[in-house]
């Protein structure tokens, strides 16, 4: 193995969080979780090669990850026909879920109503992304970035409440 495919492998280990983050926010179901997280790994291979270590390899990689998820349901329309939240948190088999479970069961299902660039935006806040960084990662402006984040916020409180969640 190079030094090359060490470095990428440890990477995608040390920030698989990522991965699960974003199949997760896009995706409900594991099954099609799965197929995503294994399509943007593929993803994250081709595009190696033309990673420049201009940014962090966790910046490249959300931005790789958000774009392969946003093509995989353009790909599949179909998707979004059948797509219905079961609400069951991975590993559901340990019990009742826990108060923090089933509040990042109910922001999941209320994220599944974003579209594609909210679900960006709202994930790159999540992962500690300043205003500016978001901008860039999405290509708008500092401002534009802050204006979509305070709005994004609303509409998933909006969701949250009228699907009958309290926190």
């Amino acid at each position: 193995m190079s030094q090359s495919e060490a470095f990428f492998l440890a990477s995608i280990q040390q920030h698989a969080g990522i991965l699960h983050k974003v199949a997760r926010m896009y995706i409900d179901q594991p099954e099609d979780r799965q197929d995503l997280h294994q399509e943007i790994i593929i993803q994250l291979w081709k595009s190696y090669p033309g990673f420049k270590g201009e940014s962090r390899f966790s910046t490249w990689m959300y931005r790789v990850a958000i774009n392969t998820a946003i093509t995989f349901l353009r790909k599949d329309q179909t998707y979004k026909k059948r797509m219905t939240y079961t609400g069951i948190p991975d590993g559901a088999d340990e019990g009742p879920p826990s108060h923090k479970e089933t509040q990042l069961n109910a922001f999941y299902k209320a994220a599944q109503e974003l579209n594609q660039v909210e679900k960006a935006v709202i994930f790159y806040f999540m992962e500690g992304l300043s205003h500016k960084e978001i901008g860039q990662q999405l290509g708008i402006s500092e401002g534009n970035a802050r204006v979509r984040l305070a709005r994004t916020k609303e509409k998933l409180q909006t969701i949250i409440k009228n699907q009958g969640y309290e926190f």
